[in-house]
């Protein structure tokens, strides 16, 4: 699990394409290696990735054909910088939110503009996640835990901040770039929960059935 809080930027080091999956050597910025064991997970723009190899400054990790498929790694560059966090600790602020590092949709920037000395953002998701996001909930964007200022449809708004403007890679973001999206997990399982049916792909949450159980 992680917070969502980035704790440095890195960058991509080498890639390798293995039969459908890939190899991927990421450069680890400032973050420490020194406690990091093989095996540990690490996010890298919100996925979640486990270390099979690492020096003082790099970790690698295997990233499988699904994961390739589900995010934006295929589209990463040597050279690309990315977000990273550690797996968070017992004792770790959750100064963010909970974050699995289980990419749910892969969503597109479609407007940028200045908001005084903040920058606000529009990103369209995919149909499919628009339900789990609800304004001033909790969004997970290349593994930064951000609040959500407003939803239109499948679309949603972002207030960004200097510092992590700053400290992550948003300062970069251009129209049209792809960005993993991970919902808030607590809405995955409420839908889950709030289900009549154990098939959870052909019920879905609606006002009656809230009704019913008591929510409104």
């Amino acid at each position: 699990m992680f917070t969502g809080i980035i704790e440095t930027v890195g960058e991509i080091r080498d890639l390798t394409s293995r039969g459908g999956d890939m190899r991927v050597v990421v450069g680890c910025g400032e973050l420490d290696m020194s406690s990091v064991n093989r095996g540990d997970s690490i996010a890298v723009n919100g996925v979640c990735l486990t270390a099979v190899e690492f020096t003082a400054d790099t970790f690698t990790a295997d990233v499988s054909s699904e994961t390739v498929s589900c995010t934006t790694l295929a589209d990463f560059a040597i050279g690309s910088r990315v977000n990273l966090e550690m797996a968070m600790l017992p004792t770790t602020r959750l100064g963010g939110h909970l974050v699995s590092g289980h990419v749910d949709g892969v969503g597109e920037i479609k407007r940028r503009w200045a908001d005084a000395r903040s920058e606000r953002f529009r990103i369209q998701a995919p149909d499919a996640l628009a339900k789990y996001i609800a304004a001033k909930g909790s969004i997970c964007v290349d593994g930064i835990s951000l609040t959500v200022n407003t939803v239109e449809g499948n679309a949603f708004e972002l207030n960004i901040v200097p510092h992590t403007l700053s400290a992550t890679t948003m300062g970069e973001y251009q129209t049209g770039q792809k960005v993993n999206l991970e919902v808030d997990i607590i809405a995955r399982y409420l839908e889950r929960l709030l289900s009549s049916s154990a098939d959870a792909s052909t019920a879905g949450v609606s006002r009656e059935l809230l009704e019913s159980r008591g929510f409104l």
